[in-house]
């Protein structure tokens, strides 16, 4: 396999409308991975169209635009309706989002409460609760960001959301078959490619000074397109629902899916929670919290379901532009 340089990406486009976004060229690749979770099983071949794509994830600066242009309020920000959450305690129907909240010390991996927390008042404004804020923050992702909010964002900006396959196709940067969005190496010569855990998540944080949460849009390198962060810093919200896992590989070349939408709403809700009908679409690209010891995610194969409804401190979305592609 040859590697793409970083530097040789495709330049960013002068049309209007096309500002801080880059041209992914499309083509065949292997999309998923056998070798790792078993949702991103099995590997198979994709075709996908060209497209534009958002250079960066959407920032806080972004987001603010979109917010004082049409007094969008995000999911976080709105109390819950009880006829949506059977058997939920009253005094958790409040407004709030799930904010990463580190222990001091070492805990069951296998128990996430361990170190999320459901936060009142926490958003995309106040990520990490009431007194916190995002000033100084304009150019990290934002976050507490729920499905609908990406698409009403996407919708004022005249753009979409990208489906998995062309997220993944863009995140390999040339790369078909890589581990990682930058060759095979998680840290080649020991550097530091993303925004990732460094250290025993989740109680221990040895990454780079100021990126104990999210970090600057462009703090690390691009990939062989062009783009930032397509691995860790924050999840990506996509279009499609969440499935267990990939369709297998076609038997002909001439059978290779074109511009695949992953499956279907009714096949999306969580079989753990009966009673509760909410669908689940696919976030990708790992965040800050993917470690070595918890969640290997950091990789462009990897995927993860999230529902509909709900919004974290890590998860965040970037937009695309199609030509001549349709799905009507």
């Amino acid at each position: 396999m040859t590697e793409i340089s970083l530097a040789t990406h495709v330049p960013l486009s002068q049309e209007p409308g096309h500002s801080d976004m880059v041209r992914i060229p499309g083509g065949v690749f292997r999309m998923g991975s056998d070798k790792h979770y078993p949702e991103e099983a099995p590997s198979h071949r994709v075709t996908v169209s060209g497209f534009w794509m958002d250079r960066t994830p959407v920032t806080n600066r972004d987001f603010r635009k979109f917010v004082n242009a049409t007094g969008h309020v995000t999911f976080a920000e709105t109390r819950p309706d009880a006829k949506d959450y059977p058997g939920a305690l009253p005094h958790m129907l409040k407004a709030g989002s799930l904010v990463f909240t580190p222990p001091k010390h070492a805990v069951d991996l296998h128990n996430w409460s361990q170190w999320w927390r459901f936060k009142f008042g926490a958003n995309w404004r106040r990520p990490y609760g009431p007194r916190s804020s995002i000033s100084g923050l304009d150019d990290h992702p934002v976050v507490h960001i729920a499905y609908r909010d990406a698409e009403a964002y996407a919708k004022w900006a005249g753009k979409e959301l990208p489906t998995e396959a062309e997220w993944e196709f863009a995140a390999r940067g040339g790369l078909d078959g890589a581990e990682f969005a930058w060759g095979d190496e998680l840290m080649p010569g020991g550097k530091q490619m993303a925004n990732t855990w460094q250290g025993a998540f989740p109680h221990e944080n040895l990454g780079r000074a100021g990126d104990a949460r999210t970090s600057q849009a462009m703090a690390f390198p691009p990939n062989g397109y062009g783009l930032y962060d397509m691995i860790g810093n924050v999840w990506e919200w996509t279009t499609d629902w969440w499935s267990t896992q990939h369709e297998a590989d076609a038997a002909k070349p001439c059978c290779i899916p074109q511009d695949p939408r992953g499956g279907r709403e009714q096949d999306s809700y969580d079989p753990c929670l009966p009673k509760i009908k909410i669908p689940r679409k696919v976030l990708k690209g790992g965040s800050h919290l993917c470690a070595p010891n918890y969640c290997r995610r950091y990789r462009p194969a990897a995927r993860h379901a999230e529902a509909v409804d709900t919004s974290t401190s890590h998860v965040g979305f970037r937009c695309v532009i199609r030509k001549g592609v349709s799905y009507e």
